[in-house]
């Protein structure tokens, strides 16, 4: 984790690597302070977080009721912030307040599958 490991160390300047973070799919800095640095944790989790992210996607789009609809996303929710990804975790948390509209809903998870595609490429290139 290449990547990990430069932003884990940062700058010193928190407040400019939170700005550099809020331009990417997943901030760095917050996953390193979530994990206090063990970089073997950050790579368990982003594995874990690739695969769960993807089940999430899934079960909102066959999410039957609006029960399982509103858990789905904020399942989701919690995951993405907890290890900083902010967008998803924004579009999440949208998805738990929306109506109960199909149209509305399949809109939003198209959104979702892209962000959640970002934030994957993202952990890819950090793994690489």
């Amino acid at each position: 984790m290449k990547a990990a490991g430069t932003a884990a160390v940062g700058t010193g300047d928190f407040a400019a690597d939170e700005e550099r973070d809020a331009q990417r799919p997943l901030d760095l800095v917050h996953l390193s302070r979530y994990t206090l640095g063990n970089r073997g944790l950050e790579a368990e989790l982003l594995g874990l977080f690739r695969v769960q992210a993807e089940l999430y996607a899934e079960r909102l789009a066959t999410a039957e009721s609006d029960k399982d609809w509103k858990d789905t996303a904020h399942s989701l929710k919690g995951s993405a912030r907890g290890l900083g990804a902010w967008e998803l975790g924004d579009l999440a948390e949208k998805a738990e307040q929306m109506a109960s509209d199909p149209a509305a809903r399949a809109l939003m998870v198209a959104q979702i599958r892209s962000a959640i595609g970002a934030v994957n490429l993202f952990i890819d290139e950090l793994m690489a």
